[in-house]
């Protein structure tokens, strides 16, 4: 019997990574997960991708803190307001802005890290929850970047020099042409427990949604079209 290949699976204990992990769990891959404690405003997360991990049954969850708050500039890394309903950008990912809730260069950042520990681990695959369709338009989650991003990784790196099947590593992207309703509905097939996540960009203390963010808008969209 062939051993299985192993991924680092970028899990930020939101709905889309968990439904990246099952999903990459469900085409035979052994999973590393990778969370960040970033100083984000929204670090309640990181308890949400515990018991994900967890109940996933992963190899190994490594939480690895990078402090964000140094640089700010975010939203979510520095007291800047969060957008809420009535408020600054009204609707969710207006097409063509960059919303404030945008970390600089955060999944750079966060795949290189995920391909240091894919290197570490003598993993070629890494997934991540990025999504071009009805979410903020964040220029770290197109498809131009993935591309970029998965050439650098095979330059850059020791395993990716050496290897003689042609390039190396994979960026794997399950979730980068779908629609909220239809993560939802891939989750529910792959049994990912939704309410273990969360995707509130602006939680109370005790971790509550403010269900007003465009981060629990998409959310509560998504849930709707996908009982329709």
């Amino acid at each position: 019997m062939a051993m299985a290949e192993k991924a680092v699976v970028l899990l930020s204990g939101g709905m889309d990574s968990a439904v990246v992990l099952a999903s990459m769990q469900r085409d035979g891959f052994e999973c590393h997960a990778l969370s960040f404690d970033y100083g984000q405003r929204h670090r309640i997360e990181l308890e949400c991708a515990r018991e994900i991990a967890t109940h996933a049954g992963v190899v190994e969850h490594v939480i690895q803190a990078i402090d964000l708050r140094a640089f700010g500039a975010s939203a979510l890394t520095a007291e800047i307001p969060v957008p809420k309903q009535g408020g600054v950008g009204q609707a969710p990912a207006v097409p063509g802005v960059i919303p404030v809730t945008y970390v600089p260069a955060r999944n750079m950042l966060f795949l290189s890290c995920a391909l240091a520990l894919a290197e570490a681990r003598g993993a070629r695959d890494i997934g991540i929850g990025v999504n071009a369709v009805d979410y903020s338009g964040y220029p770290d989650c197109r498809p131009e970047f993935i591309r970029a991003f998965e050439q650098t990784a095979n330059l850059a790196t020791k395993a990716g020099i050496e290897s003689l099947r042609g390039p190396w590593f994979r960026v794997h992207t399950p979730l980068i042409d779908l629609t909220k309703a239809q993560i939802i509905r891939l989750g529910r097939s792959l049994g990912v427990n939704f309410d273990a996540t969360i995707s509130c960009y602006d939680p109370s203390p005790s971790g509550l949604a403010c269900g007003e963010c465009d981060a629990c808008r998409w959310r509560a969209i998504g849930f709707a079209q996908a009982s329709d």
